[in-house]
């Protein structure tokens, strides 16, 4: 597994974003140029050009991404990779295996979308820390890592509730691990088969 963090936000300019247009592929830049503000275009870039790091393999800057029926990406023959972004950062990973990764700015959730995503004892965790806003967001990235990795994208609300009680029962998603990470200024969390 390697993954790469980038959270020098400074770099998201204008001029940044028309300096990594020609570095990526045509399907990348239009993907890129979608997104209606700089910072939606520059972590566009910049995350594929992390993924193509990561990779180290010239062959794989020019492949076309494809899709699964739930919108996550994947090269064919390629390593499995996955990529997330916010306002303070950029998270890539890139396995051998199926491998899920977000990142999130620490923020603060209102008591219906905890009651909405967590399940009663994940509710009853944030409710039992004393910075219920980082215990929300590390519980967040951990339910996204795993759907990211899953490759299933969100259904649901009951959906949300049992990700990751699901993902500790070994013998049905054989999942094997997540992580989490914190800085002061955002969270990430991988999961892995």
């Amino acid at each position: 597994m390697k993954i790469l963090v980038f959270d020098d936000m400074s770099q998201c300019t204008e001029q940044e974003v028309a300096r990594l247009l020609p570095l990526v592929s045509a399907q990348r830049r239009e993907q890129a140029l979608r997104y209606k503000h700089t910072l939606g275009q520059f972590c566009c870039l910049k995350s594929w050009l992390m993924v193509q790091e990561i990779m180290g393999n010239d062959a794989w800057r020019t492949k076309a991404w494809q899709y699964n029926e739930h919108g996550k990406p994947y090269l064919e023959n390629g390593p499995y990779f996955s990529i997330s972004h916010c306002k303070e950062g950029i998270a890539v990973a890139v396995d051998e295996q199926p491998i899920g990764i977000d990142i999130e700015g620490i923020r603060h959730a209102s008591a219906d979308l905890i009651e909405r995503v967590l399940s009663e004892d994940e509710r009853l965790k944030v409710k039992g820390e004393w910075d219920k806003d980082r215990a929300f967001t590390r519980l967040w990235t951990q339910k996204e890592a795993v759907v990211k990795m899953e490759g299933t994208g969100i259904e649901s609300f009951e959906q949300l509730q049992q990700v990751l009680l699901k993902s500790r029962d070994h013998e049905t998603t054989g999942l094997r691990k997540i992580e989490t990470f914190e800085s002061e200024k955002y969270i990430y969390s991988i999961a892995q088969k």
